[in-house]
């Protein structure tokens, strides 16, 4: 009978005497186990509640309440009692496997705790306490066990963070409902049931086959792979095109396997290659070749097309991963966003969030540990960066590496970090494959319905230790005891559909020996070296190539044109007065005789770029101005304060432009950005540090990422990495890029590092970067930008040099150098150096320099050996060769330039160093210092008179002389 029935017609009708007790007894032990009743008690109780107390209750509409103080007082605390369950439910809740002395909340469920009993229960009605109770549920009492029923069972909810009023009635709602999700068909059931022999079959092979190398084994968690197969379908049936997944090393090989479809025997022939697994346990990889590494096989990715019939439902996507966890968690934001973009016409990306659909695994540790999780939450609802909302599953085995919750967290469960971004909890016990499926197609409607991130935390355990070769009882005896003991999932789930007669006796050991046998033929198979490629994408060499650069020059009436377009507002939009008579300043500046500066010249690369048809995105804290004030590619109307980008009104412009102010936050923008690159290489994608050694605070992803995603994953990226770069006495955080990181991490032509002197050097830089993208010979580009070059004449550029020739590796001072048989001492130097040497060139006009060459290196990597040799050689005279830099000697590029200078120098010339002496940091806090110094580098370089003495910093902070 339908449950929207009248109560008093309903099914409990015909429930009297012995009988209503028996139905009552049988509603007791369901409330306990619903495992122990049979089938159709299960689905009576599931679909219309607990049973009424009496006969005489089942035949009335249920009491009325008194008027009296007392009765009023009642019904407040049992609207409490109701709203604690929903609160406080999830702290008495069975989610935990082990049972490992979670915090009881009991108390705050007990309607004692609120001076309440049964009979006070049983004469109020539920919908005074319990808004939009199911029509079966009349009583208080009738209530409080359907809420309590609903909270504590094997999963749990937090809902009472989010603040959204639609999205917390919603999320309520769902946990409340008896049929929401609904339960499992007992085809699924047996479904279920075969994915969880597949996953633990294959940990139990691998674990005997390969006996003591490390696989970062599943086990205890073993649900998470019908989870994911469960978020997949969801996804696909949405409409996702794209399921892009990120996690850690716990339990990839085995995701690997089932999920992205990687064939057993290469996952075999991957432990069967290992080196010696005594010395090197599992830390070898395969088909190794010149500018290809590799990486270790739980940190790779892979890819393959999911299908239903005959169609492709969505691909998916797992990505490479370094042993730094949850780093790639904003990598996979940006596949998600490059994804759901179109980028074909001109303006904003245009942006479809169901496109794609990106699914992050956390490790319980690590989630609330790492700041780049936060971080990453942090950007998830940003304009640049929301990309609708992201499923995430913490792989909660109570462990971290060692050591219990106690040493990782301050918070009470691993999840409390999403808390403060309002995303919706879910705790899960892992022994209940079902309930895990049910919080997979809650969180999948949540987002489908919200478009917002929902968290899953799957709580279960670690079998083994952190590597199969370490013992965990040296600290954990106690939990590894209760471990020996305890039945896998496979176990549990198995005895209970056999007891629910889903599947037949006997039937569960034929499942098993199945799924051993294709394990085993998928061995036969790799020691026959006849292994399967299957549907799985997996890393394939990627060979060195010669760059053939394109022209990147750009005839001069089209940069005039497109000036005009930049200058040129929509009807009524008021340009703030002093911005409008800055940009005024750009009208002129394509005509003879006039200079172009860096931030013009940049606007007209990304405009040319554009027309060529090549989309762009920049990102960075204060992108759409610039950090100085230079760029200002959005515009706010003075009065309205309405936004206005000029290249989005772009004649000819045949691809889309998105700039975005980003957070106060690198690590995870970058990584974004790397992302957004490498899953759309034909975008040219910017990143710009507010100061260059900012960058500092994204290190792993520029090391493990971005420097060596082509040698360890063969992954592509064009990325350009913009760090403001140059000593102006500004102090030591705001002096230094940290250029020698850069070169330091240069190898096997990985990217190109630049330090540039002149803004026509950067627009024909830019237009060649962006010329490689989707190119195989694509690198990342990582560029020393200036801060007062950006407005110094002498790094302006005439139209001429923008509409002719290409981007110089090495400039020569154009003041000097008319005699190179007569030079004696050749200066080499890179960036802003170079600028205050020629200023002392030009100020120096009057006496001899003939002596005297500078070269400017504005490419540092790759080093361009054959452009410098070709001018030594005319240096006939030359007796040294000095490099010249504003950086401390045990930072910029002198570790790097010496050996190579010295290599390519000729027979009986010096190589020398002229810059700061070693120091600890980049640069000094106090401007006369600076002066002093600066000075004395310029002036030792060109063999000027020196300063003497250098000015004293005092204790209290003053400079003495």
């Amino acid at each position: 009978m339908p449950a929207n029935e009248p109560y008093n017609e309903s099914v409990w009708s015909k429930y009297y005497g012995p009988n209503l007790g028996y139905i009552q007894e049988k509603y007791e032990h369901f409330a306990e186990d619903p495992s122990s009743v049979e089938a159709h008690y299960r689905e009576l109780f599931t679909v219309y509640g607990p049973p009424p107390l009496t006969s005489e209750a089942a035949r009335t509409p249920g009491p009325s309440l008194s008027a009296d103080t007392d009765w009023l007082r009642k019904a407040v605390r049992a609207s409490k009692l109701i709203a604690s369950i929903r609160i406080f439910g999830h702290l008495a809740a069975d989610i935990d496997p082990l049972e490992q002395g979670h915090t009881s909340m009991a108390k705050w469920l007990d309607p004692e705790t609120y001076e309440l009993t049964r009979e006070d229960l049983l004469a109020l009605p539920a919908s005074l306490i319990w808004e939009n109770a199911p029509q079966d549920v009349l009583t208080g009492w009738d209530a409080y066990h359907r809420m309590r029923q609903a909270y504590t069972k094997t999963i749990a909810y937090e809902f009472g963070h989010v603040h959204d009023e639609r999205e917390l009635r919603w999320l309520n709602s769902q946990a409340e409902s008896a049929t929401s999700p609904a339960p499992l068909t007992p085809a699924e059931r047996k479904g279920l049931l075969g994915r969880l022999i597949q996953v633990e079959q294959f940990e139990t092979f691998l674990h005997k086959t390969f006996v003591g190398q490390k696989r970062f084994s599943l086990e205890g968690n073993d649900a998470l792979v019908p989870m994911l197969d469960e978020i997949v379908r969801a996804a696909a049936h949405d409409g996702a095109e794209h399921i892009l997944m990120g996690m850690a090393h716990r339990g990839r090989l085995n995701v690997l396997a089932h999920i992205l479809g990687k064939p057993y025997d290469i996952i075999f022939s991957e432990f069967h290659h290992s080196p010696n697994k005594e010395l090197f346990p599992s830390e070898g990889s395969m088909g190794i070749n010149y500018g290809w590494t590799g990486d270790v096989k739980y940190h790779l990715g892979a890819d393959r097309a999911f299908h239903e019939g005959e169609t492709v439902r969505a691909r998916l996507t797992l990505a490479n991963n370094p042993s730094h966890l949850e780093f790639v968690n904003p990598v996979v934001e940006g596949f998600a966003r490059a994804a759901q973009e179109d980028r074909s016409a001109p303006g904003l990306p245009g942006l479809d969030t169901n496109k794609a659909m990106a699914v992050l695994m956390h490790g319980d540790a690590a989630f609330p540990g790492e700041g780049i999780v936060a971080e990453t939450l942090n950007i998830g609802k940003l304009e640049g960066y929301q990309n609708g909302g992201t499923i995430h599953i913490i792989v909660n085995n109570r462990i971290g590496f060692t050591t219990e919750s106690g040493d990782s967290r301050s918070t009470h469960y691993a999840s409390d970090l999403a808390k403060g971004y309002e995303i919706p909890i879910v705790h899960v016990n892992a022994d209940d494959p079902e309930a895990c499926i049910a919080a997979v197609r809650l969180a999948s409607a949540y987002r489908s319905l919200f478009k917002k991130d929902f968290l899953i935390d799957l709580i279960g355990y670690r079998r083994h230790g952190h590597n199969e070769m370490d013992d965990p009882e040296m600290t954990q005896p106690i939990v590894y005891g209760k471990v020996k003991n305890h039945p896998t999932v496979l176990r549990i789930y198995a005895e209970r559909l056999e007891r629910e007669k889903v599947i037949a006796e006997g039937e569960l050991t034929r499942m098993i020996s199945e799924a051993d046998h294709v394990l085993q033929q998928a061995y036969e198979r790799m020691k026959e070296g006849k292994q399967k490629t299957g549907e799985t994408k997996t890393a394939v060499a990627l060979q060195a190539e010669e760059a053939s650069p394109a022209p990147t020059a750009v005839p001069l009436g089209r940069l005039q044109s497109i000036n005009r377009q930049l200058l040129s507002f929509p009807e009524g939009f008021k340009v703030y007065p002093k911005l409008q008579r800055i940009l005024q300043r750009r009208k002129d500046q394509l005509s003879d005789g006039e200079k172009t500066d860096w931030a013009l010249a940049e606007t007209l690369a990304f405009a040319t770029i554009l027309q060529d048809g090549t989309p762009i995105r920049l990102s960075g804290q204060d992108a759409q101005r610039g950090t100085f004030s230079q760029r200002h590619l959005v515009l706010h109307d003075s009065e309205s304060g309405k936004l206005y980008c000029p290249l989005h009104r772009l004649e000819d412009a045949k691809a889309s432009f998105g700039v975005y102010n980003s957070p106060l936050s690198e690590a995870s923008v970058l990584g974004y950005e790397y992302g957004y690159n490498v899953f759309a290489p034909e975008t040219f994608v910017l990143w710009e540090a507010q100061y260059g050694d900012f960058a500092n605070a994204a290190q792993v992803i520029i090391d493990q990422f971005i420097s060596a995603g082509r040698a360890k994953w063969t992954q592509r990226s064009n990325l350009a990495i913009l760090l403001p770069h140059g000593y102006e006495g500004q102090g030591p955080e705001h002096s230094s890029g940290r250029l020698e990181r850069y070169l330091q991490l240069s190898a096997e032509e990985n990217w190109t590092v630049a330090n540039l002197t002149s803004a026509a050097q950067y627009f024909h830089l830019l237009r060649r970067q962006a010329s490689l993208c989707g190119q195989a010979d694509a690198r990342p580009l990582v560029i020393m930008t200036p801060k007062s070059l950006l407005r110094n004449p002498r790094s302006a550029s005439s139209g001429a040099e923008l509409a002719s020739g290409q981007f110089q590796a090495v400039l020569p001072e154009p003041l000097l150098g008319q005699t190179p048989g007569a030079v004696k001492r050749l200066v080499v130097c890179s960036g802003k150096v170079a600028i205050d040497l020629q200023a002392e060139v030009e100020a120096a006009s009057g006496q001899d320099l003939s002596w005297l060459h500078i070269l400017r290196l504005e490419q540092l990597y790759p080093f361009p050996a054959r452009e410098l040799a070709v001018f030594l050689n005319t240096f006939t005279s030359l007796q040294e060769i000095v490099w010249v830099q504003e950086e401390p000697k045990n930072m910029g590029a002198w570790s790097y330039i010496e050996p190579r200078l010295r290599a390519i120098a000729p027979n009986h010339t010096a190589v020398r160093y002229i810059g700061r002496p070693e120091r600890s940091s980049p640069a000094s806090g106090y401007a006369d210092v600076h002066t002093f110094e600066q000075r004395r580098i310029v002036t030792e370089a060109l063999n000027l008179n020196l300063p003497t003495k250098a000015p004293v910093p005092s204790p209290s902070g003053t400079v003495s002389r």
